[in-house]
C-alpha cells in the first residue's frame, strides 16, 4: 500500500481550513492536491482530530497484517486438506 505524502496533521489542518471558509480550490492549490483527493480526505477524516486519525491509520495497518495472516493460514489449510484427501 502506498503511503501518503501528507501527515494526519496536514490533512486535518487542510480540512479545518476549508471548514473555516477558505474555498476548497484555494486549499487544494496551496497544499498541491487535487479536489478529488481533498474530498476523499474529507470523507475519511471528517470529524476526527489528530490522535483519532493516527489511531485509525494504526488500526488499518494492523488489519491488513491480520488479513494477510488469515489468507496464509487458509492456503495452508487447503494444502493440508488436499494432501490428506489423496489415497495412498
Amino acid at each position: 500500500m502506498r503511503t501518503s505524502r501528507f501527515t494526519e496533521e496536514q490533512i486535518i489542518g487542510a480540512l479545518k481550513e476549508a471548514e473555516g471558509g477558505v474555498p476548497v480550490a484555494e486549499v487544494c492549490r496551496k497544499i498541491g492536491v487535487s479536489a478529488y483527493t481533498f474530498y476523499k480526505w474529507r470523507r475519511k477524516y471528517s470529524g476526527l482530530n489528530v490522535p483519532e486519525a493516527r489511531r485509525m491509520r494504526e488500526l488499518e495497518v494492523e488489519n491488513s497484517k491480520l488479513k494477510r495472516l488469515v489468507a496464509d493460514q487458509a492456503l495452508d489449510i487447503l494444502a493440508l486438506k488436499e494432501v490428506v484427501s489423496k489415497k495412498w
